[in-house]
């Protein structure tokens, strides 16, 4: 992957960020300054970041989903009384 040749023959989609982090380790006397570019890297290699996201969203659809699924058995075995019928008003010119 650093050679930065693709499946394809041209540039890897990731190559830049390789470059960077390149440029940062060869200038820095501790490496841990090129963390950032570091992790730009791997995020670009590997998704990890984006996979989490992704598995935090469906997580958290799944938990509206069978929320609403749970109101709804629930409304479905509780239905609401019906309205009490109120009787009309008395007229006032009937006097």
């Amino acid at each position: 992957m650093a050679s930065g040749f693709s499946w394809g023959g041209g540039r890897s989609r990731c190559f830049s960020h390789w470059q960077e982090f390149q440029k940062c380790y060869a200038q820095t006397d501790t490496p841990s300054e090129c963390a950032p570019q570091s992790e730009d890297y791997l995020e670009c290699l590997h998704h990890t970041k984006a996979a989490q996201r992704n598995d935090a969203v469906e997580a958290e659809y799944k938990r509206r989903l069978a929320q609403q699924q749970q109101a709804a058995a629930h409304a479905a075995a509780h239905p609401a009384p019906p309205p009490k019928q109120v009787p009309p008003p008395a007229d006032a010119d009937a006097k």
